[in-house]
């Protein structure tokens, strides 16, 4: 089944994975809305140049992703959401009683509960449409924990647990919902830590990312970007009909341990 003519929303994708999937989405003729919290003129040309290489109608809309009223805004600007990606996240490291309150609300409401309120307004217009995708970007932190990521982690645990209630919800639909769960992803932001990571430690750069970085992750390789959008594209079509409710780890073997 051919994904053109559907329409995907991304939230959180003005870089990394979020705009790899977006890129991947597109060149499937899949008409795609970008988002993130800001709204620069930067953030509506990358919009502008996806449009202009795959032929397919870009736009980017801003909508604050901590805030529920402005997801569900950003599924209803869209207008159609065929395909939801629930991409946005942040992270926070501390010890729990150290964490900062206001860092565990950010996190979970950006993290969690926007996973929620979009998926909420996407729904029924997947259903008026008789067909619909939810992807949910987890990571191998929705399916293991470490020490002094207690919000981010709590947040992934809870996307999984609500990718499984979304898939029952849909079960006798068209309409499949499924978590990626991703190990460390080689993005702009993760390149830019190697170096501090190795001064860090007194190491070169290849031991960082060995014996740092890629510690838990037994390929001792990144995820790329292309291969998580490659795992994404692969759930929105039609071979992955009866594939709902699961936790797909692309993690080079870190859950397996």
């Amino acid at each position: 089944m051919s994904l053109k003519g559907k329409t995907a929303v991304i939230t959180g994708s003005n870089s990394g994975i979020g705009l790899g999937i977006a890129r991947e989405l597109a060149k499937s003729g899949v008409s795609v809305v970008l988002n993130s919290f800001t709204d620069r003129d930067e953030d509506h040309a990358l919009a502008k140049s996806i449009a202009d290489e795959c032929g397919v109608e870009a736009r980017y809309i801003k909508a604050d992703m901590s805030k529920g009223d402005q997801c569900r805004m950003l599924i209803e600007k869209a207008g159609a959401c065929d395909i939801l990606i629930n991409n946005a996240g942040i992270q926070h490291v501390a010890a729990i009683d150290e964490f900062p309150t206001e860092k565990w609300d950010a996190i979970i409401a950006i993290n969690l509960s926007s996973v929620f309120h979009t998926t909420a307004a996407a729904l029924p217009m997947m259903r008026k449409a008789g067909w619909g995708r939810v992807v949910n970007i987890a990571s191998a932190h929705g399916l293991r924990a470490s020490p002094y990521k207690s919000a981010y982690i709590s947040a992934k645990h809870g996307v999984v647990g609500m990718t499984k209630t979304v898939a029952l919800e849909t079960a006798k639909e068209p309409i499949t919902c499924n978590a990626v769960c991703p190990g460390y992803v080689l993005t702009p932001l993760v390149e830019s830590q190697i170096p501090a990571t190795a001064a860090q430690y007194g190491i070169s750069e290849d031991e960082a990312i060995d014996k740092v970085i890629l510690a838990k992750q037994p390929s001792k390789e990144f995820v790329t970007v292309e291969q998580l959008a490659g795992t994404v594209q692969f759930l929105c079509s039609d071979a992955a009909a009866q594939i709902t409710g699961t936790a797909i780890s692309v993690d080079g073997g870190w859950t397996t341990q």
